[in-house]
């Protein structure tokens, strides 16, 4: 144990300051002391060291379970996170508004995890509808995904990523039903770009002003489906050539985790850059959190 560390979260806790805790986070929150007769969750096989802190455990009836009690809010794993970003922006007096908005996410078999996982959830987290569709499988079905990451190499590593659940069937979806758009990056652009199905959808968000978010090599679509011309936008720069082609304005992603807005479009270069590319995408939807 670092005593450092708990000694930290020993302050918190007496304080009643707001405290969120995930998985096996909780083995911290139990070397405090802070869990004594608290109502908590967390990952199943940390439940013996919670019961032995003292803790009230509380079941998690999925991965997507989450508690809270006092100013500790408690969740089970990564699953859960929309509902625990939201129990923690409340536990720390924050109000969402502009929300319920209907978002729609292009995806395709090794899409970039992060690309796809992150503003999902938080989109969820915000209190929208989000939907994630995939040419050729239905509501259900999954799609593999890839973890690019900087690691020094002169371009980005890749690895294996989590399997994401698709909540919707492509060919069953109503575009006209949607506020807004966002496409992720990763391997999956490189032959999405190359369905017409998938560049009707894109084109029809655009064509209608709504706000599209595309990050990293999502710009491929937006070029293959002619929506570019005369935006000025950015990417991953691998893509610099399809985006000037596609006949935008290049804004240069330094650093990479560079984001821009130019009218109802948001463009990202990266996953880095993931907490401007929401909130200038949260801009464009009208949602705001408050504190």
């Amino acid at each position: 144990m670092n005593e450092s560390l708990v000694d930290v979260v020993r302050k918190f806790s007496s304080s009643g300051k707001a405290i969120a805790s995930i998985c096996h986070g909780q083995l911290i929150l139990a070397a405090t002391d802070c869990v004594k007769g608290r109502k908590c969750t967390a990952y199943p096989p940390v439940r013996p060291v919670l019961i032995a802190a003292g803790a009230d455990w509380i079941e998690p009836a999925g991965m997507d379970a989450c508690v809270v009690d006092g100013n500790l809010v408690t969740g089970a794993t990564y699953e859960g996170h929309p509902e625990f970003i939201q129990l923690f922006v409340k536990a720390l007096g924050g109000t969402i508004t502009g929300s319920s908005k209907r978002i729609l996410f292009l995806c395709g078999d090794f899409t970039e995890d992060y690309e796809i996982m992150v503003p999902f959830q938080s989109l969820q987290a915000l209190g929208c509808h989000v939907d994630a569709v995939c040419p050729k499988k239905g509501k259900g079905d999954v799609c593999a995904t890839a973890i690019h990451d900087f690691e020094g190499d002169q371009t980005y590593s890749e690895k294996p990523g989590h399997d994401f659940k698709l909540t919707a069937s492509f060919d069953d979806i109503d575009v006209s039903s949607y506020d807004g758009l966002v496409v992720p990056g990763g391997r999956a652009p490189e032959y999405l770009a190359l369905d017409e199905k998938v560049l009707a959808v894109v084109r029809s968000f655009m064509e209608a002003k709504k706000p599209v978010a595309s990050i990293c090599h999502g710009q491929q679509i937006l070029a293959a489906a002619g929506v570019l011309k005369g935006k000025k936008c950015t990417a991953y720069p691998a893509v610099k050539l399809n985006v000037v082609l596609g006949g935008a304005s290049w804004l240069e992603p330094e650093p990479i985790d560079r984001c821009f807005t130019d009218g109802n479009l948001v463009t990202g270069a990266a996953w880095p850059g993931h907490p401007e590319f929401i909130s200038q995408f949260m801009a464009l939807l009208g949602i705001r959190v408050t504190f």
